[in-house]
Formats: C-alpha cells, sequence, structure tokens
C-alpha cells in the first residue's frame, strides 16, 4: 500500500475495460485475497437481502408517527429543505461518479465501486440499538418503521408502528454519495498533511484523519443534524458530551467511533498500488470468467471492507455504550417525535434509565407506577419453596 489513488493526475480508477484481464505487473499475486474478500462480501450482501425481505413483507413495515408533538416551524421547514437536497443529490452523484466515467472511459472507477458500497451501509445504520436504544430519530419525516426487528437476535423493544423509524428519503441516498464525499475530502486532508509534513508515516496519516474526522462530525452532526431535529442520542453519557441535557446533545465517543470508519475508508481509497488497487482487490486479474465476474468479484471486495469498517469501529463498541446509559433528557421524552412511540407518556414504558434493567426481546419491564409488567400473554415467574422434607 505504498502507492497512493491520487498521486497522479488521473481519478482514482482501476483499470480500464481493455486491460481488465490482464495486468502484466502482478503476474505474481493470487486470487485468494481478493475471494476471501469478496465471499465475506457475499455473505453479507446475501445476508442484507433476507433481513430486508422478512422486512418488506412482513408486519413490521408500517409508519411510526410523530405522536400529539408538533416540531417547530423552521425544524420542519430545515428537514424538508436538507431532505430535497439529500434527494436531488443522488442522480447528481450517480452520474458523476458511476455514468460519466463510464461513458468517457469505458471503466468502473473506485469512486463508483464506494458510491454503492457506501449506500448498503445504510442498513447497519439502525443496528447501534441492538441491545438497547439509545439513539432515535425524528419520526415527523415520513418513515416505513426500520428491518430492526428482523435482525436474528435482536433484543430492543418494538412492534410494528411503534420501534426504531429510519427516515427512508434522507437517509437511503445520504448514505451513498455523502458518505463518500466525506471519504473524497478525508482523503484530501490526507494529501494536504503529506506535502505539509513529507516523512509523516502511514500510520501518522491515518491519526490525522481520525482527529479531522472528529472535529468533522461534531459541526455536521453535533452542530448542525442534530439541533435542526435529524437525530438523537438521549441515551447518550451526558458527562462526555457537548450540549448535554438537550435534545441535540451530541457524546464525544460517536465521534470518536464514527472517526474510525471514516479512516478506514479514506484509508481504504488513499493506499493504493501501482495500478489503483485496494488491499482487498489484490489477485483480482487472475479471477477468470471474463469482464463482469471480475467486476463483481471487486466490488463484493471492496463491500465487505466498507461493512467491515462499519461494524468493528462503529458497531461493536457502541453496543457498551447502548447498555450503560444516562437518564434520557427531558427535553427529549417531552417531544413525542423523538421518542418513536417506544416510551414516554401514553405507552405504558419507561424511557431507558441505569435505574431499570435493560429488557431483552419479550422480557418484562417497569410500569410508570414501579410495578413490572410481564410481557404479552407471559406470567412472570415465581419462587419455588425449598423442599425441607428428610
Amino acid at each position: 500500500m505504498a502507492g497512493q489513488s491520487e498521486k497522479t493526475s488521473t481519478p482514482a480508477v482501476t483499470e480500464s475495460l481493455d486491460s481488465a484481464a490482464s495486468l502484466g505487473a502482478q503476474t505474481q499475486s493470487t486470487t485468494k485475497p481478493v475471494r476471501i474478500w469478496a465471499v465475506i462480501g457475499g455473505a453479507i450482501l446475501i445476508f442484507q437481502l433476507y433481513v430486508w425481505i422478512r422486512w418488506l413483507t412482513g408486519p413490521h413495515l408500517k409508519r411510526v408517527p410523530q405522536g400529539p408533538s408538533d416540531p417547530p416551524t423552521l425544524m420542519k421547514a430545515v428537514l424538508i429543505v436538507w431532505t430535497a437536497v439529500i434527494i436531488l443529490g443522488l442522480p447528481v452523484g450517480i452520474y458523476y461518479f458511476i455514468v460519466r466515467p463510464w461513458r468517457r472511459e469505458r471503466r468502473i472507477t473506485l469512486d463508483g465501486m464506494l458510491l454503492v458500497s457506501c449506500g448498503l451501509l445504510f442498513f447497519q445504520d439502525p443496528l447501534l440499538n441492538y441491545f438497547n436504544t439509545w439513539s432515535t430519530y425524528n419520526t415527523w419525516m415520513w418513515n416505513l418503521g426500520s428491518w430492526t426487528q428482523d435482525v436474528p437476535g435482536w433484543q430492543s423493544f418494538g412492534e410494528p408502528g411503534h420501534m426504531m423509524a429510519e427516515p427512508l428519503l434522507m437517509n437511503a441516498p445520504g448514505y451513498s454519495y455523502g458518505v463518500l464525499i466525506c471519504t473524497i475530502l478525508g482523503c484530501w486532508i490526507m494529501r494536504r498533511a503529506k506535502a505539509r509534513w513529507p516523512g509523516i508515516s502511514n500510520a501518522g496519516l491515518i491519526g490525522v484523519l481520525v482527529v479531522w474526522s472528529f472535529f468533522f462530525d461534531l459541526v455536521i452532526e453535533g452542530l448542525f443534524l442534530m439541533p435542526m431535529g435529524l437525530f438523537t442520542y438521549p441515551g447518550a453519557i451526558r458527562s462526555v458530551s457537548i450540549n448535554a441535557g438537550t435534545y441535540y446533545q451530541w457524546p464525544i465517543y460517536e465521534g470518536l467511533m464514527w472517526g474510525g470508519v471514516q479512516a478506514g475508508l479514506c484509508a481504504l481509497r488513499y493506499f493504493t498500488d501501482d495500478r489503483g488497487r485496494t488491499f482487498v482487490e489484490r489477485g483480482l486479474e487472475r479471477v477468470r470468467g471474463g469482464f463482469v465476474r471480475q467486476q463483481f468479484t471487486r466490488f463484493l471486495a471492496i463491500f465487505a471492507a466498507c461493512s467491515a469498517f462499519f461494524f468493528v469501529f462503529y458497531n461493536v463498541p457502541v453496543q457498551w455504550f447502548a447498555l450503560h446509559p444516562d437518564p434520557w433528557p427531558k427535553d427529549v421524552q417531552k417531544r413525542s417525535y423523538f421518542l418513536m412511540g417506544i416510551c414516554g407518556e401514553g405507552t405504558g414504558r419507561l424511557c431507558p434509565d441505569p435505574a431499570l434493567p435493560v429488557p431483552g426481546k419479550g422480557s418484562a419491564t417497569i410500569g410508570p407506577d414501579g410495578k413490572v409488567v410481564p410481557p404479552k400473554g407471559k406470567e412472570l415467574p415465581t419462587i419455588v419453596p425449598f423442599d425441607r422434607s428428610r
């Protein structure tokens, strides 16, 4: 990974259509690395499709209503405008990163592959609430619930109309070209750092990127997306959060975790060999079966790497924070459009709190009156007396 995809005047792309089957400088490589990554990517893709199909054909494909609270007019106006910008930007991104390179040079660029791969990362977005709900979306925005309850082993509470609600019109296109643009910007930061400190190591470059990503996420999420009301982190640990106690409190560890994801994506795009190949594409030239099979193998390998960065650097560590929440701020609990119908007034369920046990899927809960509420159709267990006979 000594080369850099941006170090020449040409775009960060892989081979042209004419040379797809043969890259003479890499004749000694094997197909093993790219095939292993492609198998992983294929398994992830099949799993995502399985969960999405279950969701689309099951009872959880249902809108989560906003409840009696109505967002401020300014908040609604900003959300409408921002959603429109995201939607209109998707075809522009598809044209710029996929259609235009293909029409000009008949090649599939690395950025084109990343555009699709980052879009598929949308699947992992709600997984931060796997064991316990600590993040919510604004249900005033159009939604159809989410696929969380169809993920095997899912633990957080949810039922049709009362569950994690994904703002599909914003998040689905936003993850594709939005994350890609952030990745391209991160690579620019790495180039500037390399120019400023020529002797900096690769690890140093990644460190610079993590720091930059942290502050970039603070500005985009903590100072823009959250105050405008897109989502909240009500379960954030307040002692390490900015604007603690408000609906837009931003936990510092959110920036660190996403910084890790962004660093992985940028490193994947930045550190390439002399053919513009990422580390997961090693051995691609020895994959037989024609251009289509070779490029699909390449896509699955790149998708696997992107998915691994998101899962390892974000969705694994975030589960610990989800299981150690602070009390949800009143500023969140008084706004029904932030509660997704899972807790609060009128639901019979208290919002997550460190004073309460973390409920599992189908387990008993503590009601507003402090009494234990058994799950539907089940009875609470009783204590069995000891056998004292001789």
